[in-house]
């Protein structure tokens, strides 16, 4: 038989295992880390190269959050607001739905494509509720700036930060809460508010007062104001093209 090591010698072998386990370790560590920071450096670069791959990225996003709110047991099934795409061509714009985007665009700094849905949806849901499409636009513009992804600290989301508890039966209708992220879900869902507001006050700048304080805007009468203001903004934008479309005086009609 073998005499056993001695105390000091067993102890000598622990410390040098746990040495070499450690060192092992920080070595396996650093070489992680170095592939995941050069991972999102290439990402990082391949989006500013290709910024149409930011869109792509922000509609995979909203399916992702879509398929999260589905029963893990079902088959996750895409609902319309994950599916429908959030960008318009600009040739299918009116006039001044192409000079308010571009304006909105450069002032706003977001791209002209997924503002363009925007945009048209507005007019489109404007003439429904028979709300000016400018009206629509300025509340996204003090809301969220046209980030479909703002939040507020009430709990409000989206480009007109509407409240998911607030409006959980309307959202069901298009997927769930999580639907409240998707644009043009958003602004229906906003509009719809809006609409209910007015209907029960006496003007619409009490509405927007009212609209303002649900949203968690702080000094209400300043939101009216900001809404009201940046809205003629964009009647001004519209008036020019009208005004230009018209002909001169000196115009005779050719019979």
């Amino acid at each position: 038989m073998k005499a056993p090591l001695p105390m000091s010698r067993l102890l000598l072998c622990l410390q040098t295992w746990a040495a070499d386990v450690r060192e092992g370790f920080v070595e396996i560590t650093r070489h992680s880390l170095a592939l995941f920071g050069l991972a999102v450096v290439l990402v990082s670069v391949t989006f500013v190269a290709r910024p149409n791959l930011q869109a792509s990225a922000s509609e995979l996003l909203i399916g992702w959050l879509q398929i999260r709110q589905n029963d893990p047991m079902e088959i996750p099934v895409l609902s319309n607001a994950a599916t429908r795409s959030t960008a318009t061509n600009l040739k299918n714009l009116t006039t001044e739905q192409l000079a308010v985007t571009r304006w909105l665009s450069r002032k706003y700094h977001v791209s002209t494509e997924p503002l363009s849905a925007m945009v048209a949806e507005a007019w489109a849901v404007g003439e429904r509720s028979q709300l000016a499409p400018t009206l629509i636009l300025a509340i996204m513009a003090i809301e969220s700036r046209f980030n479909p992804f703002a939040s507020g600290s009430q709990g409000n989301v989206g480009l007109m930060q509407i409240e998911t508890k607030a409006h959980a039966e309307a959202l069901g209708q298009f997927g769930g809460p999580l639907s409240a992220f998707d644009p043009l879900t958003n602004l229906r869902v906003g509009v719809r508010h809006l609409q209910g507001l007015i209907q029960q006050t006496d003007s619409l700048e009490e509405a927007l007062f009212l609209y303002g304080s649900s949203s968690g805007q702080l000094m209400e009468s300043q939101y009216v104001e900001r809404v009201l203001a940046e809205q003629q903004l964009l009647d001004k934008i519209t008036q020019k093209l009208s005004t230009a479309a018209l002909p001169s005086k000196g115009y005779r009609a050719q019979l």
